[in-house]
């Protein structure tokens, strides 16, 4: 049973291997102590696939959900890099839309609360004034559509300069000023792209619906184990406190598909993880569990 009284920790789905079952992959964050999953839909034929679920399917996920206690309440739809809303190619353009709508569904079946965007008007294109203008007005659509279902986009601090601090992401709020658009920061991206991230922080919190917490190093944004990165955890939690942050943070990590995991190895590992960034937040002053 989800506990409402404690601070939610969570656990990236692609933290644990890609051959686990939704079920293995629900048991494993049990048992390591997170509170919940966030799904990822990336831009690779796979997991674009499951916005075709079936509701039968759907509904295999939703009994996981009710066995282990772990939830699903966000999701990071980052299929978008390969899909922008800034294309010049409306091909492009419009497959975006199409996953848009589909994730929103999707999420709206699982009880998926926040949608993480990913923040680039393009990717594999040159971005130019154009691309921006076309992202803009794809984010006004996606937002109309994100409403009507009561469903929050957020977008991610990213790992390119586009959208690298919480400055930059307020543009677009101030753009766009709806309570179904949001910011959903990453600690070790902002770190990379802000002098001063505390203050990046103070100057998003009204807009922040949860933050990823990932280590990282100059130019180098995914696979940094904990501890081993440029990322000033506990100075940052201190400044979430004074905030008064409560919402949920996400352990974004990634597993080593390489070799073969057994259900003990993947739960040590996010456990580890778990352990190092609840020492932080304690460090910090936020009691753990709070």
């Amino acid at each position: 049973m989800y506990d409402i009284k404690k601070r939610p920790l969570g656990i990236y789905e692609k933290a644990l291997p890609n051959d686990f079952t939704w079920l293995e992959k629900m048991q494993a964050a049990k048992q390591a102590g997170f509170d919940y999953i966030e799904i990822s839909i990336d831009e690779s034929d796979e997991r674009l696939a499951r916005l075709d679920w079936s509701d039968e399917q759907i509904e295999e996920i939703r009994s996981y959900m009710k066995e282990t206690g772990i939830i699903i309440p966000s999701m990071c739809l980052s299929g978008h890099r390969r899909f922008p809303f800034g294309s010049k190619n409306k091909e492009i353009r419009d497959k975006a839309f199409e996953i848009m709508e589909k994730g929103i569904i999707l999420a709206q079946k699982l009880g998926v609360r926040v949608i993480q965007l990913a923040t680039y008007d393009v990717y594999y294109e040159e971005s130019d004034e154009e691309t921006k203008a076309l992202f803009l007005e794809g984010m006004k659509k996606s937002v109309e559509m994100a409403s009507h279902a009561g469903v929050i986009l957020a977008m991610e601090i990213m790992d390119t300069p586009f959208v690298g601090t919480i400055l930059r992401a307020m543009h677009y709020i101030k753009e766009i000023r709806s309570p179904y658009f949001k910011i959903y920061p990453d600690m070790g991206n902002l770190t990379q792209f802000s002098a001063d991230v505390e203050s990046e922080f103070e100057l998003g919190i009204s807009e922040t619906v949860a933050i990823h917490v990932k280590e990282t190093n100059p130019g180098v944004f995914k696979c940094v184990p904990f501890g081993e990165g440029t990322v000033r955890f506990t100075d940052i939690f201190k400044k979430l406190k004074d905030l008064n942050y409560t919402g949920m943070f996400l352990i974004e990590m990634w597993a080593d598909n390489t070799k073969k995991q057994t259900m003990e190895e993947a739960v040590e590992t996010i456990r580890q993880a778990r352990l190092f960034v609840e020492d932080k937040m304690e460090q910090a002053g936020i009691k753990v569990p709070a």
